[in-house]
This record gives structure tokens, sequence and C-alpha cells, in this order.
């Protein structure tokens, strides 16, 4: 009898684990943070707006019934295009809904009133962010289509952003405030973190095939190298300062090339010592990881030991040693904020103005290209590791 029973009700649905904390972490902060935040100046502290206070009645209710909607797709929808297409519609109508808000709540032609996203936009955002990004991760898409995906995605914000539509909130206002210091921080930002990866990459390639070559020198440096990733990034900045210093006194020209105590050579030198573990590492494992039989395929063939390098090891080691500069490139952008706290300029510098001023806003300038700029870095970096990975995978071994 109750085998018969169990058979005839109806099996339950299971609900999306990612989904139902999504949900309950959007639903959470809907309900108990404010959308926006309305200041009358920049100094002023700020008043609290739920997304019902700054939005006509329709509009507040059509921006939940789609949230809602987004919401029931995280819970019980296992389709990825449908889970992809559910999570866009939450990020344009929740961009809409701030742009909205902020143009609302600006009197036409004020340039003194801040409107700023609230903690409810914010988690709202980063938790359709979350649900696109594993949507994708499930649809497991083909390289050139990630970097597609993620090149459509910031040609579409910049032209919002051109459009005019958000010129009112907060952030873009600063922005309007240091538009002319803003690409040149950003440039020396993508210089310094890039500088100092190529200098990693000239000297930490070489010395990675040395350790391999000579395995009595890879317990010495990779020591040292991991002595020297332990040392806090601001504590090593200082004590770059002291030599660096030094030597611009004693010799002009060093002084004429801009190396001195302060500004962008202790962090590059800094960035430059950080990256060398990674690669080294990476490189030491990539060739440790070719086939013997490939390479001594490659010497019955007649190959010298320097053309097996260059032709058989290296190229079948480049995925390795790609994904260790992935992590350096990722690191070095993140890092690189911090070297304005001694003159290296960058994007850190409205990230330190914005704390030192209480200007959150101020503050998001510098921190969210950053976060595009790494995460961007990772999804190419990503997608060209993947390829030459399938490309190494594919390659035939040499014949004897």
């Amino acid at each position: 009898m109750e085998l018969r029973l169990a058979m005839a009700l109806p099996a339950r649905a299971s609900l999306d684990r990612l989904g139902v904390v999504l949900s309950a972490a959007g639903a959470a902060a809907l309900i108990g943070l404010p959308f926006v935040v309305f200041k009358a100046n920049r100094i002023l502290p700020g008043e609290a707006r739920d997304l019902q206070q700054v939005l006509p009645l329709w509009g507040a209710l059509g921006v939940q019934a789609v949230l809602l909607l987004t919401a029931a797709v995280a819970l019980g929808v296992t389709d990825a295009k449908r889970r992809l297409v559910a999570a866009l519609a939450g990020v344009i109508v929740l961009a809409l809904a701030i742009a909205t808000a902020a143009n609302t709540l600006t009197p036409a032609g004020d340039h003194v009133v801040r409107v700023a996203p609230g903690g409810a936009f914010w988690v709202l955002l980063i938790c359709l962010g979350l649900m696109a990004t594993d949507a994708i991760t499930r649809l497991r898409p083909r390289p050139l289509v990630r970097v597609l995906l993620l090149a459509a995605a910031i040609a579409i914000t910049c032209a919002a952003l051109a459009h005019g539509l958000f010129d009112n909130l907060s952030v873009m206002r600063e922005y309007a405030v240091n538009a002319g210091r803003f690409p040149l921080e950003l440039s020396r930002h993508v210089w310094l973190a890039g500088g100092s990866l190529l200098a990693a990459v000239i000297v930490g390639l070489p010395l990675g095939i040395l350790c391999h070559r000579a395995p009595r020198l890879r317990t010495p440096v990779l020591g040292t190298l991991n002595v020297i990733q332990t040392i806090p990034a601001i504590a090593l900045f200082g004590i770059l300062m002291a030599p660096l210093g030094a030597l611009a006194a004693r010799v002009p020209a060093a002084a004429a090339l801009g190396i001195r105590g302060i500004g962008a050579a202790p962090a590059v030198v800094a960035l430059f010592l950080y990256s060398l573990l990674p690669i080294v590492a990476n490189t030491v494992v990539g060739l440790r990881r070719v086939s013997h039989a490939a390479v001594e395929a490659a010497l019955g063939m007649g190959m010298t030991p320097w053309q097996v390098l260059f032709r058989i090891e290296l190229p079948l080691a480049l995925p390795v040693i790609l994904t260790g500069i992935r992590v350096v490139l990722v690191q070095n952008i993140g890092m690189v904020t911090v070297a304005a706290l001694i003159g290296g300029g960058g994007l850190g510098t409205f990230v330190f103005q914005g704390i030192g001023q209480t200007a959150i806003d101020l503050v998001l300038l510098g921190a969210i290209p950053i976060v595009v700029l790494a995460f961007s870095a990772s999804v190419l970096l990503d997608a060209l590791v993947e390829v030459l990975d399938r490309t190494a995978s594919a390659s035939p071994e040499p014949a004897p």
C-alpha cells in the first residue's frame, strides 16, 4: 500500500542550490538594504532610499516582478541558456532602475547632489553576475565565444556610459571631475602591471629552464622566491625605497631615468620580484610534464638540445607557463593599487584619495576599472591557455 502511494505521488522538483543562495541573498538585500543613497552634496552623510521611494509605483513593481521572475528561473530552471537570458534581463532592468532613480532625484542643472547605488543594488548586481557566470560555465562555450561575450559586454557598457544615461550617478560625477586624469592613471596602471610582468617573463623563463635542467638549483631558487612572496607588498615597497633612493643620489643617470626612492621604480621592482615565483615554478612544472618519449624521439631524429627545447619542450609546456603568467598579471593588476601610496600612480590614486576624503564614489572610480581589468585579463589568458592546450594535445609526437 505504501509503495503504491509513493509511486502515485509526483516527484518533488529539486531546487538549484546556487539559485537558492542567490535568491535568498537578493531578497534579503532588497528588503533590508537601501537601493540608493541620496546626498545633498559630496560631504554630507547620505539618506537611504528604498526602491519604492525613488521610482514610480509601476516602475518599482515592474523591477520587482522581473527580479522575482529571475529568482524563479534561478531556483527551478536547469537550462543554461534560459538562466543566462534571465540573469542578463535582471542586470539590464537593474541598470535602468538605478539610472532612472539618479535622474529622478537630481534636479535639472544641479551638479552638487550625489546619488550613489545602495547596498541592495550592489548585492543584486553581484547575485545576477554570479548567476550569469554560472550559466556561461554550464554552457561551456569555446574560447573565442567567451572572448566575444566579454568584448560585447564591455562595448555595451561603454556605449551606455557614453550615452549619458548614467551621468547623474555619483561615480560618474567623480569621473567628470577627474576626466583629465583618468586616462593617464589608467595607462600608468596598465604600464606598471604589464611592464613588471614582461620583465619577470624575460628573467623568469630562462631561470625556470635552468632549474629544470639543473635540479640542484631548483630548491634554493624556489625557496628564495617563496621567501620574497611572503613579504607584504607595502613592506617590500618600503624596503626598496632606501636602496633606490641611494642609487638615485649617487648615480645622476639613474635619477634621470626615473629611478628614485619613491614613484614607479620601487613599484616596478617589487612587482617584478613578486612575479618571479609563479613564472619560474610553472616553467619547471610545464617542462617536467613534457613526455620523455617525445624528447627522446626528437633527439633520435637528430635535433640538438636547443632545438628540442624550442620546438618540442617549450611549445608543449606553454599552456602551463601561460597559466602562471595569468596568475601574475591578475595579481599585478591588483597590487599596483598599493603602489599609489609611494607615488607610483595608477588607479589606486583614486582609491586612496577617496579613502582620505571619505568619498566612496571616488574609491569606486578607481576600484571598478581595476576589477574589470583583472577579470578581462583572466578571461583572455584562460581562453589562450585552453586553445594552446588543445593544440598541444592534438599535435602528434615526432616519430623516431
